[in-house]
C-alpha cells in the first residue's frame, strides 16, 4: 500500500498508546518520566519467590561436624563424633510476613521447620577391656520452630541499584534427633550432646547464606544497563532517580526512562518529582507509568535522526495516485503531465507531539506532502502541501497483549509552493480526507490490533494486565506470575533482545505498507 522509509519502530508503540493515565509535572532530564510501582499485593509475591529461591539456594546446606571426647567413670575415654551434617530440607509454609521498616523491606518467616542428615560415630577404650570399643550409624534431625528475619536496604548507587542487608537472623526453637543403625538405643543420650552444636550451626549457616544470596541480587542489580538501545538510532534512558520511595505498603521506583539517540552519552540524574501513582480500587501487584514525556522525546530522537519520511506509491484505490484522477480537481496538473502516476512524498517538519489526557491521548503530527509525478521514469516534484493532522485513540489489554485503535480527529492543508499554478486547499480536502481515513487509519488499526506481548524479565509473565489513565501519563496494572524454570541467582536482566523484538518487528511491519 505505501512504502515507508526509515519509519522509527517506536511510532507504533506511540500510536498504540494513544490514551492516557497518573499525573506528574512534565519536566527537563533531571525527573522521573517512568515509574513502577510494586504494590502490597507484588510485595508478597516478591517476598514468596525469594523465599522460593533461597530455600533451593539454601538445601542442600553442608554444616560443620564435631566431635567430642569425654571421660567416663568405669569406662574411660569415650569419643563421639557427628560428620556429614547435612540440612537437606526446608519448609516455610505460608507463615511469612513481608513489611516496609523505618530503614528497608523486612521479611519474617516463623515456624520453619527443617530435615537434617548425619552420620554418627562412637569409640571408647577402658582399662577393663583390652580393645577399643566402636559403633556408628545415621540420625535424623527434625528442626522445629525456626525463625529467620531479614531487613533488606535498596539504595540509589550513582543511578544503579544497590542492595545491602543491614540485619538478618535465625532462631532455632527445637531439635528432635532420632538415632539409626547400631547399637543406636544405647548411644542416644551420647548424641544429644551435639543439640547445641548443631543449633549454633544451623543459626550460623543461614543467615551466612541469605548475605551471600543478597550479593549475588546486588551484583544483578548493579549490573543493569544505564541505557537500553531500541534500535540504531534510540535508546531508553534505564537511569534511577534517587532513591526508591517506600509508602505503606509499596515500594516505587522512579526511572529517567526519556529515549535518546543511540551515540548519545546519559549523565546520572539526581531530582524527580513524587509521582503518585494507583490501580483504583483494584490490587495489583505491579504499576508501571509512563509520561508523555517519554512519548515525546522518542518522538524527537526520531525526527533529529531524519527518520521519519514517508512514500506512499500504493492506495487500494490506485486511481488515486493517478493525474486522470485529477482533472477536475486541479486541471493544470491533468494538463501538464496526462495520465501520468503520482506518488506522495510525506515528511516531518518537526517532531510530533503527545498530549495526554484523562479523556485520550492526542497526537498533533505536522508534515510536508510533495505531490511527485512520475513522467517518463522521471520523478518530478510539481506541488508541496503543508498538513497538520490530529488523532488520538485508546488502549485495551487482553491477557498479556496490548491492543490499540486511532481515529482521525481533524486536519488543515496548507499550500506552501506549486508549479502547477495556485489552487485552493479546498478542492483537495476530500480527497485528503479519503485517503487518511481509507488508507492511512485502517491500516494502522489492523497492525495495532494484532496487538503485542509486554516483554518482562525472563521467568516472569504479566497477568491481567489493564490501561488506567489521567493527565499526562500512561499507568498500566498488572498482576505477576513466575514460571520457576530458572533461579533468580541466573536471571539474565531483561533479555532485552527478546523484550524488544516483539514490539519492534510489529512496528516495522505496522509501519511498512
Amino acid at each position: 500500500m505505501a512504502q515507508l522509509h526509515h519509519l522509527p519502530p517506536l511510532l507504533l508503540l506511540l500510536l498504540l498508546f494513544l490514551s492516557a493515565a497518573a499525573a506528574v509535572p512534565a519536566g527537563g532530564a533531571d525527573e522521573a518520566h517512568i515509574s513502577a510501582v510494586v504494590a502490597e499485593k507484588g510485595l508478597a509475591f516478591a517476598k514468596d519467590v525469594l523465599i522460593g529461591e533461597a530455600v533451593r539456594s539454601l538445601t542442600p546446606l553442608r554444616l560443620p561436624g564435631v566431635e567430642k571426647a569425654v571421660r567416663v567413670p568405669f569406662l574411660g575415654g569415650v569419643r563421639v563424633a557427628a560428620s556429614n551434617i547435612t540440612l537437606f530440607h526446608l519448609d516455610v509454609g505460608d507463615n511469612s510476613t513481608v513489611y516496609l521498616g523505618d530503614s528497608g523491606l523486612v521479611v519474617v518467616a516463623s515456624g520453619v521447620t527443617a530435615n537434617i542428615s548425619m552420620h554418627w560415630s562412637y569409640r571408647y577404650d577402658s582399662w577393663l577391656f583390652p580393645i577399643e570399643i566402636a559403633d556408628s550409624g545415621t540420625a535424623s534431625i527434625l528442626v522445629q520452630g525456626m525463625e529467620v528475619g531479614i531487613t533488606m536496604v535498596i539504595k540509589n548507587s550513582n543511578g544503579s541499584l544497590a542492595l545491602s542487608v543491614s540485619q538478618c537472623g535465625c532462631y532455632v526453637k527445637d531439635l528432635v534427633i532420632s538415632l539409626d543403625g547400631g547399637a543406636s538405643w544405647f548411644y542416644q543420650g551420647f548424641i544429644n550432646a551435639f543439640e547445641d552444636h548443631i543449633k549454633a550451626a544451623v543459626e550460623k549457616a543461614i543467615p551466612e547464606n541469605i548475605v551471600e544470596g543478597a550479593g549475588k541480587l546486588d551484583s544483578f542489580l548493579q549490573g543493569l544497563p544505564r541505557t537500553v538501545s531500541l534500535d540504531d538510532v534510540a535508546a531508553l534512558n534505564m537511569t534511577f532517580i534517587n532513591d526508591p520511595h517506600y509508602g505503606n505498603s509499596s515500594i516505587e521506583f522512579d526511572i529517567n526512562g526519556l529515549i535518546t539517540s543511540a551515540v548519545a552519552k546519559t549523565t546520572n540524574l539526581q531530582k524527580h518529582p513524587h509521582l503518585s501513582l494507583s490501580c483504583g480500587v483494584a490490587s495489583k501487584m505491579l504499576l508501571l507509568s509512563l509520561d508523555e514525556d517519554v512519548f515525546n522525546s522518542a518522538l524527537e530522537v526520531y525526527f533529529k535522526a531524519d527518520s521519519m519520511h514517508w512514500v506512499v506509491d500504493k492506495v487500494p484505490d490506485q486511481s488515486l495516485l493517478n493525474t486522470a484522477s485529477w482533472k477536475f480537481i486541479i486541471p493544470r496538473l491533468y494538463w501538464n503531465y496526462p495520465n501520468d502516476d503520482m506518488r506522495l512524498n510525506i515528511s516531518m517538519t518537526s517532531s510530533p507531539v503527545i498530549r495526554i489526557t484523562s479523556e485520550k491521548v492526542g497526537a498533533t503530527i505536522n508534515a510536508d506532502m510533495i505531490i511527485d509525478v512520475v513522467d517518463d521514469k522521471e520523478t518530478v516534484p510539481v506541488a508541496c502541501i503543508s498538513v497538520v493532522v490530529s488523532a488520538s485513540g485508546v488502549v485495551e489489554t487482553s491477557g498479556n497483549k496490548v491492543y490499540g485503535r486511532v481515529d482521525l480527529d481533524d486536519f488543515s492543508l496548507a499550500l506552501k509552493w506549486s508549479k502547477i499554478g495556485n489552487f485552493h486547499m479546498s478542492l483537495i480536502q476530500g480527497v485528503i480526507r479519503v485517503f487518511l481515513n481509507t488508507v492511512c487509519m485502517p491500516y494502522l488499526n489492523s497492525r495495532l490490533g494484532n496487538g503485542f506481548t509486554l516483554p518482562v524479565v525472563h521467568g516472569f509473565t504479566l497477568q491481567d494486565v489493564y490501561v488506567l489513565t489521567s493527565a499526562k501519563q500512561l499507568t498500566l496494572c498488572s498482576d505477576v506470575t513466575f514460571t520457576n524454570t530458572s533461579s533468580l541467582a541466573s536471571l539474565a536482566l531483561l533479555r532485552y533482545r527478546e523484550a524488544r523484538v516483539p514490539s519492534v518487528l510489529a512496528a516495522k511491519q505496522a509501519l511498512a505498507f
